[in-house]
């Protein structure tokens, strides 16, 4: 007796279905997405069972997007329930960060010429400043000892932002648009790649960055937005817009600069020259206060234990080991310097000779960039969510599950009691590491036994011609 048809190819979807199911999906988020506002006036479930719940609801969407047949339907459920999410979050007040009222206040200095490199927050000279801007100046972190660390292209942002007005929602605002210009460079990417849009989803949906983006206005979203389109350039070949947005990155956070290898093509002079000179143009353009242009650089750097090892988790891991007690931060930094040269090397040998992006095809530079990325935060070991972030442009457009679940075990981890600095955030570290660990492992497996393509909704058709998709 054979079994109904419904039964026999219940692995090939149905566009409709798709549909449905990111509806529910993205009502969910969004419906957490309002329960991370209200939980910053009273407690309900509390930020980890927020963040918990909306790491679930993701990684089914992604499941979802991955393995299931679309229509030109379900494009607009993904951007109407990614817009609706940050909306929900764009007006309430920032809770996890106060870093965007520094953002707001360096914009409101170099409105009335003064660079904002030149005195604390604090200092008696700005005084003047303090009354119209209140609210901004109460809430200022580190207001009376620490002068801007924002590179020069985020001095520019914040500029260019207060200038429309200086209000932390129309900062937001503003890094929500950053938000939209690197959604359609990883659109126009994926097209290159041959890759369905709708892969944007794993960008925009992703509930990290409704809460650092839209929620807490973190200027990282300018650097994602500008690392999406030297990727973009990459893949079309252009060295001087490549440069131009990769130099543009670094001088928003400096972190991008791992990139460099990846997005270099050998024999190329044109995008080393663009970044050179965008980083030159950058510091000449607040030059007039001298060395104090870097900032709070060398501060940070003392207050996160980034001098002393203290905040380096694999460091830490080493130490624990009996005989290794004595293993020094300058033996880890020497250590993580062999690690970059060796994926520099690798780089250089890759992704430096690269053709043409092809159609079907995940383009070298760009798994090459992914792995710089991840190897940096691993090595540097992060303790704010925020810092991840853009990584989540590599995961939309190469999804691996090592970065997926990296991205939002950080998410879920540093909403629970264990994002305590010590003992604490020791164990939140071996965690996390842990399962990334796992995921490799199970990535690695996968590559190997891809028993995972029996999901996807093409395997019952290529089987029927006697192929496996």
């Amino acid at each position: 007796m054979s079994l109904p048809a419904w039964m026999q190819d219940w692995r090939v979807g149905r566009p409709w279905a798709t549909n449905f199911a990111l509806c529910g999906l993205g009502f969910g988020l969004l419906l957490l997405a309002r329960q991370f506002v209200s939980e910053n006036d009273h407690f309900t479930i509390g930020f980890s069972g927020v963040s918990g719940w909306s790491t679930t609801l993701f990684f089914a969407a992604v499941l979802v997007i991955l393995t299931q047949p679309v229509d030109r339907w379900t494009f607009w459920i993904i951007v109407g329930f990614a817009v609706a999410s940050r909306l929900v979050t764009l007006c309430a007040e920032p809770f996890s960060s106060s870093d965007m009222y520094r953002y707001v206040w360096d914009g409101v200095v170099q409105h009335v010429g003064i660079n904002p490199y030149r005195y604390v927050p604090g200092d008696a000279t700005l005084a003047w400043l303090r009354k119209p801007n209140q609210d901004v100046f109460d809430n200022i972190n580190r207001r009376d000892y620490a002068r801007t660390i924002y590179p020069p292209v985020a001095q520019m942002v914040f500029f260019a932002t207060t200038w429309i007005s200086p209000t932390v929602t129309m900062m937001k605002l503003a890094m929500v648009g950053f938000e939209t210009l690197a959604c359609g460079a990883m659109i126009a990417l994926l097209r290159m790649m041959g890759k369905p849009r709708e892969q944007v989803l794993l960008y925009a949906w992703c509930p990290l960055l409704v809460w650092e983006v839209a929620g807490a206005g973190h200027v990282d979203a300018v650097v994602i937005a500008f690392v999406a389109l030297a990727l973009l350039f990459r893949a079309k070949r252009n060295d001087w817009l490549t440069g131009l947005f990769l130099g543009l990155a670094v001088m928003t956070k400096f972190y991008p600069v791992v990139l460099f290898p990846a997005l270099y093509r050998r024999g190329d002079w044109k995008m080393p020259a663009m970044v050179a000179g965008v980083i030159a143009v950058g510091y000449a353009a607040y030059s007039s206060v001298g060395m104090m242009v870097f900032g709070f650089l060398g501060g940070y750097t003392e207050e996160e234990g980034m001098a002393t090892g203290a905040r380096y988790f694999l460091l830490q891991w080493i130490q624990s080991f009996r005989g290794l007690h004595g293993f020094s931060t300058q033996m880890y930094f020497a250590a993580c310097a062999l690690v970059f040269g060796a994926l520099m090397l690798w780089a250089w040998r890759r992704a430096t000779v690269e053709g043409a992006v092809r159609a079907g095809e995940v383009p070298v530079f760009l798994k090459v960039a992914s792995a710089l990325g991840m190897a940096l935060m691993l090595l540097f070991s992060p303790h704010y969510p925020w810092y991840v972030i853009w990584l989540i442009p590599f995961l939309a457009l190469a999804p691996s599950l090592p970065v997926a679940t990296y991205l939002m075990a950080f998410f879920y981890l540093f909403t629970t009691d264990l994002a305590d600095p010590g003992p604490k955030m020791f164990l939140l570290n071996r965690i996390l590491y842990g399962s990334v660990v796992v995921a490799l492992v199970v990535h690695l497996a996968l590559l190997k036994w891809p028993v995972h393509r029996w999901l996807h909704p093409e395997y019952g058709a290529s089987t029927e011609t006697g192929t496996v998709a």
